[in-house]
């Protein structure tokens, strides 16, 4: 069994972190809860100045490690590995956060896990420049019985994998989504998860 794995906002809690990156950079208090864009320039109604301020400040080493776990991701990910399924995180984060991420990953526990860094958003939501070590042509011959993603704009990754559960993390800038078929199921938390990975 194989399984992907979204790092922000499924493995750690980037975007809580973000609201207060905004308020002390530019005096901006949005509540978590009321993010409702996954789009960050438009979530915190950011000049692209701003915005691409904050990408490089967010994407910073020391942010980088001190953004916190989402309860539960770890020890379920080590339970699965336990049982033999095979895990891979499948990030948006640029290539030049590898190392870091791959950091945070170990310092988590997870230090058996695959990380690679595919370029699922564009610059719609990435530094200007970045590269990325996963080729498209590449991910497309990846296969995966389960996913956990937050992020709609990676759905379309999905579309070649027809039976493919899509457990997707419950998150604002989600919830006003249509999911796009019967395989995806909204998900509060890990637990729920876990128990959906049969």
């Amino acid at each position: 069994m194989n399984i992907y794995v979204d790092f922000d906002d499924c493995l750690c809690e980037t975007a809580r972190a973000f609201c207060d990156l905004v308020k002390e950079m530019f005096g901006k208090n949005v509540p978590y809860e009321e993010m409702r864009y996954f789009n960050l320039q438009m979530a915190y109604d950011l000049t692209e100045e701003q915005y691409d301020e904050l990408l490089v400040r967010g994407h910073e080493p020391e942010e980088l490690l001190s953004y916190k776990e989402t309860p539960g991701a770890s020890d379920t990910i080590n339970e699965w590995i336990n049982r033999g399924i095979n895990v891979s995180i499948i990030t948006g984060r640029p290539l030049s956060t590898y190392e870091v991420s791959r950091s945070w990953l170990d310092t988590h526990g997870l230090r058996d896990i695959p990380l690679y860094c595919f370029d699922k958003y564009g610059r719609e939501n990435f530094l200007k420049g970045s590269s990325y070590g996963l080729s498209v042509e590449d991910y497309y011959k990846m296969k995966f019985d389960y996913a956990v993603e937050d992020s709609p704009s990676a759905f379309k990754f999905f579309d070649h994998l027809p039976q493919l559960k899509v457990m997707v993390f419950d998150r604002p800038w989600n919830r006003s989504c249509e999911l796009p078929g019967e395989n995806y199921r909204r998900c509060s938390d890990w637990e729920t998860i876990k128990k959906l990975v049969v």
